[in-house]
């Protein structure tokens, strides 16, 4: 079967075109039709066409601006231009941009069939190398997920005897630091831990590279080279709370510290497991860590780094509600990690009060701090922790609806119109494939624009927004917090409760507690 889409802005050609193909293919083909290069991206997006004929001149995008388009979508779309206009440049063009043929009007209907027979004739090609790539990469997965169940084997039993270069060699791992996670899924029934095995694969493919082992016992190792700056911390978390979105069960994800020497291995696969012994229910555990805070201030200091680094970036992007909470967990950081050193936190407060001001203007260049002159006054003459966090978060927030208001003229109006589903549908909001489904786009498409615009991945943005939303009604106390679980998505409240804890520090109850207790709303 095979889905052709007739293109032309004239009726009268779309019905002959249709009697044409109707004739000679019966049984063979479903017909869609669109009378303006718009339309027709649109279908080609949606329905899995596989042939198209194409005008070229047609009202708003013309044949050879839909053609450039649909190429970027999908380049194994076979396309037919069928135009009046039989100038030489067109028809160049045309071939230049992948059409398979350009046929100038009137055309003889067995010029139309041939044409179509010889189209599928390509398509059924194309499907052939598809299968047989499909059949060579489910062939190679075999292989691959036995090598890595090998080394994964090799790093915990036989460390001393092997020689890793030959598995880092295959696995195209150059160089280390490196760190083990042991993941372990619990309360999974024997005849479904293959597709729990599968889900996990997964997840850990989609987000790094890394090697993955086979259960044992009831766990999984997980052998995770390192990049330039990236966080093991981050990392898991966020595959923890992607693992607990698409498997039931207590997950838990216990990590080594880093090493840079592959004899190590097995004692980072050691380290990774004892800490997994530590999380009595589900959640994660990082060696030289005690529930969650770094032993050292030198790790501290890092921490409070990387929270200044994710403040400006928010700012820049115009989130606000993620400036809020960033805002309140960077003093929370600079508090710990400086404690009694009052001129290091004010110092520290107002040069990200500077920095925000720089990525607020860069974000909008019609913004104008008024109150600027007046930071460094205000931050030498203040003293009390809670007027220095309430002015840092008051002028965070502030630079941060500065680009916001820039970001909503110049935004997307597809990531528009998701944010403003998001915050309206935060109790019964689809995944990713289902709000791309509803705005009319692929889901790769949704994922990739979303993430250019808001600076967030769609679950970091979705989760975000709501944990901000639990908070004003956790300090408002009108609900109960099983409610407030329901009413913001999160059926389960002990999930909420994790994910709460895991990005503030506390659980609701601590929370509201503290916000009731001194009088906030």
């Amino acid at each position: 079967m095979y889905n052709i889409l007739l293109t032309d802005d004239e009726q009268i050609v779309i019905d002959s075109l249709s009697m044409i193909l109707s004739k000679n293919f019966e049984g063979q083909i479903t017909l869609f039709s669109a009378s303006s290069g718009t339309k027709a991206l649109e279908i080609a997006r949606s329905s899995g066409i596989d042939i198209i004929f194409m005008d070229i001149h047609m009202p708003g995008m013309n044949g050879l601006e839909t053609i450039s388009l649909i190429k970027k979508i999908n380049p194994n779309i076979v396309i037919i231009i069928l135009s009046a206009y039989d100038q030489f440049q067109y028809a160049q063009e045309a071939l230049n941009l992948g059409a398979f043929k350009y046929l100038t009007k009137p055309v003889n209907r067995n010029l139309i069939a041939q044409t179509a027979r010889e189209a599928m004739n390509q398509v059924d090609s194309e499907r052939g190398k598809l299968t047989d790539s499909i059949e060579l990469r489910q062939k190679l997965s075999v292989v691959s997920t036995m090598v890595e169940s090998d080394f994964i084997y090799s790093c915990v039993f036989n460390n001393k005897g092997t020689d890793f270069s030959e598995y880092l060699n295959y696995f195209g791992i150059e160089g280390l630091p490196y760190f083990f996670a042991c993941i372990e899924v619990s309360e999974v029934p024997n005849e479904k831990r293959y597709d729990v095995y599968v889900k996990i694969r997964d997840v850990l493919s989609t987000k790094c590279r890394c090697v993955t082992g086979s259960f044992m016992g009831d766990r999984i190792g997980v052998f995770f080279p390192l990049v330039k700056n990236e966080s093991p911390e981050d990392l898991i978390k966020e595959i923890h709370t992607l693992l607990a979105t698409k498997i039931s069960g207590k997950i838990k994800i216990g990590a080594s510290e880093i090493e840079r020497d592959i004899k190590n291995a097995q004692n980072a696969y050691n380290s990774a497991s004892a800490c997994l012994a530590k999380i009595e229910e589900s959640g994660v555990a990082f060696s030289g860590k005690a529930n969650g805070q770094n032993e050292s201030k030198d790790s501290e200091s890092v921490l409070v780094e990387k929270a200044a680094a994710k403040l400006i970036l928010a700012v820049k992007t115009g989130n606000v509600s993620a400036t809020e909470s960033l805002a309140k967990e960077y003093c929370e950081l600079l508090y710990k990690a400086y404690e009694g050193q009052d001129d290091k936190i004010k110092g520290s407060l107002f040069e990200s009060l500077v920095k925000e001001r720089s990525a607020a203007s860069q974000a909008n260049s019609n913004y104008k701090d008024q109150d600027s002159a007046g930071d460094f006054s205000f931050f030498a003459k203040a003293n009390e922790r809670e007027e220095l966090e309430k002015y840092f978060l008051g002028r965070s927030t502030e630079c941060a609806k500065a680009a916001s208001a820039a970001k909503d003229s110049e935004e997307n109006p597809i990531v528009q119109k998701a944010r403003q589903y998001i915050d309206g549908h935060l109790k019964d909001l689809p995944s990713l494939e289902g709000l791309a489904d509803i705005l009319g786009v692929s889901p790769f498409y949704l994922s990739k624009l979303f993430k250019e615009e808001t600076g967030e991945t769609y679950i970091n943005y979705v989760t975000t927004a709501r944990l901000e939303k639990a908070r004003r009604l956790l300090s408002d106390g009108a609900l109960i917090i099983k409610e407030i679980s329901a009413d913001i998505g999160y059926n389960d409240q002990n999930y909420f409760s994790k994910l709460f804890r895991q990005k503030y520090g506390e659980t609701p109850s601590e929370y509201r507690q503290k916000m009731l207790g001194s009088g906030s709303v």
